[in-house]
C-alpha cells in the first residue's frame, strides 16, 4: 500500500474509481447517460485536475461542479437523492482503501464527505419548490 504523492497517483485513483462508478447499478446509468464514451477521457482528465487541485493546492482545475450537478438533477427530473451521494462516497472510500493509505488518502475521504454533502444541499436549494422533499 502506498501514499498519494503526485498527479499520477491521483489519475490512478480517479480512473479506478470512475471505472467502478460506470459499472455501478445505481450510478452507472446516470454517469453513462450524461457522458458519452468519447467524452470520458476529457472528463477523467478534468476530474484528475479537480482532485489534484484539492489535494495538492495547485490550480489545475477550472470548472463548476455545482452547475454540472444541478444540470444533471434537472435532466433526471430532480430525482438525485442522498442515496446517490452515499453510494458515490462508499465507492470513493473503497477505492482509496484498495489503493492508498496515509495523510492525503484520509484528506481525500474527508474532502469527498464534505463535498458530497455540500453538492446535495446545493442541488436541493436550486430545485423548484415542488421538487424539494
Amino acid at each position: 500500500m502506498s501514499e498519494i504523492t503526485n498527479k499520477e497517483d491521483v489519475r490512478v485513483l480517479v480512473h479506478t474509481f470512475y471505472d467502478k462508478i460506470r459499472q455501478n447499478q445505481l450510478l452507472g446509468p446516470i454517469f453513462n447517460g450524461h457522458i458519452t464514451d468519447e467524452e470520458w477521457p476529457a472528463h477523467l482528465s478534468k476530474l484528475t485536475d479537480f482532485w489534484e487541485s484539492n489535494l495538492f493546492g495547485v490550480r489545475t482545475f477550472r470548472g463548476s461542479p455545482s452547475k454540472a450537478h444541478i444540470k444533471v438533477d434537472k435532466n433526471l427530473h430532480h430525482t438525485i437523492s442522498q442515496d446517490h451521494f452515499a453510494q458515490w462516497l462508499q465507492l470513493w472510500f473503497k477505492t482509496i482503501d484498495e489503493l492508498y493509505e496515509g495523510e492525503l488518502a484520509t484528506r481525500a475521504k474527508e474532502m469527498a464527505r464534505r463535498m458530497s454533502t455540500g453538492q446535495y444541499i446545493h442541488i436541493w436549494q436550486n430545485r423548484p419548490e415542488e421538487f424539494r422533499n
